[in-house]
């Protein structure tokens, strides 16, 4: 039988595990919380400008818990992260924290939000001042910090560092620290995309605090919180001012741009085809294979609430 594609991808979940204390749907994961333990679920929801879109995209989730949990497992030496056990492809278990409200991003290229303000004219960004002359997807001298409130609806919103500890968001003592392990992380990760031929154009990461300690949580160095190029002919296609090769989800925002959508009042969400929605699946799966330099093993999508279900009970039952 074939399957459709709605029927190859998991859209929403609902489960009840026992013990269960909580339950929060973000923009692309359900989050459970079993007591001090949270069970985070990667729905193949996808997100631009801040909307979900209405059609999920077949093995999305996966291939972002599974690039995330490369990179963590990667990055442990750096700083803890929450993850403790992977009990199904789309799902990580592990420590539940009390969340810092902003995203730290980082940017080693003008690409992006970034390019966006500068194209406008503006030359700072989140209190970081941007050189003249550049142009997009040019390497920033050095890798720039522009911090992000994290909105619980709506807009995440640019703010400085200077503002983030003044409005005592975060303590001044921690965001040092948030600081040094966002440029290790990110360092990290470029060398690791240069060994498989990708650059790390910018990306973003979050952290909690569990018993006065500061963990690495969420995903890191996916397609949904980074940017990758292709390094082979970068610097020529910069030359000729040629479009840049890359892998992370400014397509998807690049094709909904095409079709009058950026997430603006009165604007309307355009019908995702079906060519599109399989070339957004591929994508990812293109990105995984380059990412980690592995195949991707696809999961079996018959009754896949079923089986992330079942999968994750043993689990916490053990």
């Amino acid at each position: 039988m074939i399957m459709t594609l709605e029927q190859q991808s998991i859209k929403v979940t609902n489960f009840e595990f026992e013990n269960q204390t909580n339950f929060y749907k973000g923009k692309v994961r359900d989050v459970y919380t079993i007591q001090d333990k949270l069970v985070m679920v990667a729905s193949d929801r996808i997100s631009a400008f801040d909307h979900v879109l209405p059609r999920a995209i077949p093995f999305k989730g996966q291939v972002l818990n599974q690039i995330a949990l490369h990179f963590l497992n990667a990055t442990s030496d750096i700083v803890t992260n929450w993850v403790d056990a992977t009990p199904d492809a789309n799902v990580a278990v592990g420590i539940a924290c009390e969340p810092f409200k902003i995203e730290m991003v980082i940017r080693g290229y003008c690409v992006g939000h970034a390019w966006r303000t500068y194209r406008s004219g503006e030359r700072v960004l989140c209190g970081v001042t941007m050189p003249e002359g550049m142009k997009e997807n040019d390497k920033f001298p050095e890798p720039i910090i522009t911090p992000a409130t994290k909105a619980e609806e709506g807009h995440d919103e640019d703010i400085s560092r200077e503002e983030i500890i003044k409005q005592g968001i975060v303590s001044e003592e921690d965001y040092v620290l948030l600081e040094k392990y966002t440029h290790e992380l990110f360092q990290r990760g470029t060398e690791m995309a240069a060994k498989q031929g990708l650059i790390l154009a910018d990306t973003k990461y979050e952290f909690g605090k569990k018993d006065g300690k500061i963990i690495l949580i969420d995903e890191i160095h996916t397609p949904d919180s980074s940017r990758y190029f292709y390094a082979d002919g970068f610097e020529d296609r910069q030359a000729s001012g040629e479009k840049q090769k890359h892998l992370s989800k400014e397509f998807v925002r690049e094709w909904l741009i095409e079709n009058g959508f950026q997430g603006l009042e009165g604007q309307t969400m355009p019908e995702m085809p079906d060519e599109f929605v399989q070339s957004v699946s591929d994508r990812y799966i293109e990105l995984f294979e380059n990412i980690t330099g592995r195949d991707f093993e696809k999961a079996n999508t018959e009754n896949i609430t079923e089986r992330i279900f079942k999968n994750t009970a043993e689990y916490l039952a053990s």
